[in-house]
């Protein structure tokens, strides 16, 4: 079982031994010194939360909103709800903060507290670094008396705001997905998806939508992860069903694949990749992804004639560099879309309404859609090393073994070539060395990631 602190929150598995697993113990102190950090800003006594259906949701939003109150701040309680819903909603109420209660894509046992400012997003580096400080050097604030105590709030309606956002963008075309007739299945994996996408599909006009895995009680019908080998079931059931296309959420909604009419995945990798050909196509300009998503981006830029910018992992990192550099789009490969005109976070709604308004308007089948963009090919690979050993010595030993190439050190090691790219990053929780590559053709993305796996073992 494990506890995992770092600077963008406190996640793991739930029961066991206080700073061992996620217990009452770890989640009140983390609150406590977030705070503590809050009082701080000045921004305000608000704060904003909200969970998945993972089935210790209820019990952690109890702790977290009790303590948030006993510290003097006013809770605002979404309940059930997205990520990406609780990030717009921060600023809509001016809230001096939010703590989203998910894990995202970890199995059902996991849960975690991730934490925002008061613009939504995801507090900065520097901010969870102090934060972490506080909370293993023992650091707290005093709890409030009885008349400070904070007041609660129950919120039903920001999912409704949520939508309406969307549908209020200009390049969301509700009309045109609703004259198309489309015949949709959705896997919401039992959690805020089985709610929040047939709600936004309903107000886009889609036609006819099914749900897979619709009760939203935190018992994953499967590995809560995005990937091919945990959607065997809506796979095949797009295809015996014959519907348009399959969309697919992870269990707090900031995560999007979708499922082709053949029953192949469109690519996690291309939804943000056919996303940012729509926006682009009606809006030129810069697009950001992070160093580990594929080259897909940089092509479709280079066709658009507009700069492309690779961040560090991670989606605070995406957010910076998108800030910085005035993209339109951006995202990570992993399925993450952030449209800045509706906010800075990762959000599967906007990304399905844009998706879907070019879809339509390609007139084209998914697979035919997919056929448009460049067909690339992943590996990963890992590697672990003596806990006692130099990380960056190895990753000195791996970039010495490719002199020609061009090299990027901002997050690990990133060697582009010609016939592809080797990324290699240090875990934040292990001695391991991650190692993600692309090619062309699958074998020599292998064969770049086995290349990587050996020198760096060696």
């Amino acid at each position: 079982m494990t506890l995992i602190a770092s600077v963008s929150g406190i996640r793991g598995t739930i029961g066991g031994q206080p700073g061992s697993n996620l217990t009452p113990n770890d989640i009140v102190s983390f609150v406590n010194a977030y705070a503590g950090m809050l009082l701080e800003k000045g921004h305000g006594r608000k704060v904003v939360v909200g969970r998945d259906a993972r089935i210790s949701g209820e019990m952690v939003s109890r702790l977290v909103c009790g303590t948030l109150m006993a510290c003097g701040l006013d809770v605002i309680d979404l309940g059930l709800t997205t990520t990406p819903t609780l990030e717009m909603q921060v600023p809509r109420v001016g809230a001096s903060g939010g703590i989203v209660l998910t894990a995202s894509h970890n199995p059902g046992e996991w849960n975690a507290l991730k934490l925002l400012d008061h613009h939504g997003c995801f507090i900065s580096t520097e901010q969870g670094a102090s934060l972490l400080y506080k909370v293993q050097s023992g650091e707290t604030i005093p709890y409030a008396a009885v008349h400070e105590l904070g007041q609660y709030h129950y919120d039903e309606f920001a999912l409704d705001a949520h939508i309406q956002d969307i549908l209020a963008l200009p390049l969301v075309n509700r009309q045109a997905i609703a004259d198309a007739g489309l015949h949709v299945l959705v896997d919401g994996i039992n959690s805020s998806g089985a709610v929040a996408v047939p709600a936004l599909l309903a107000q886009l006009g889609v036609h006819r939508v099914e749900v897979l895995n619709e009760e939203p009680n935190g018992h994953f019908a499967h590995n809560p992860e995005p990937l091919r080998e945990h959607l065997d079931e809506v796979c095949s059931e797009v295809v015996s069903r014959q519907v348009h296309l399959g969309i697919v959420v992870d269990p707090d909604v900031d995560r999007l694949a979708f499922v082709m009419e053949n029953g192949d995945l469109f690519g996690e990798e291309y939804t943000l990749v056919a996303v940012a050909d729509y926006v682009m196509r009606h809006r030129p300009g810069p697009a950001v992804s992070n160093l580990s998503s594929s080259r897909g981006l940089r092509d479709l830029c280079n066709r658009y004639q507009q700069p492309y910018h690779a961040s560090p992992v991670g989606e605070v990192h995406v957010v910076k560099a998108m800030r910085e550099t005035g993209a339109v789009i951006g995202g990570e490969g992993n399925g993450g879309i952030i449209f800045p005109d509706l906010h800075y976070g990762r959000d599967a709604l906007v990304g399905i309404a844009l998706f879907l308004t070019h879809y339509v308007e390609q007139g084209l089948s998914m697979s035919q859609l997919r056929s448009k963009y460049p067909a690339y090919s992943m590996a990963k690979e890992k590697v672990t090393f003596d806990p006692h050993a130099n990380p960056e010595l190895m990753l000195k030993r791996l970039a010495d073994s490719f002199p020609n190439a061009v090299k990027n050190w901002s997050d690990g090691l990133k060697i582009d070539l010609e016939e592809g790219w080797l990324h290699v990053r240090k875990s934040n929780t292990e001695p391991i060395l991650r190692i993600y590559s692309e090619a062309v053709q699958a074998s020599a993305a292998a064969e770049l990631a086995a290349k990587a796996r050996q020198i760096l073992g060696s």
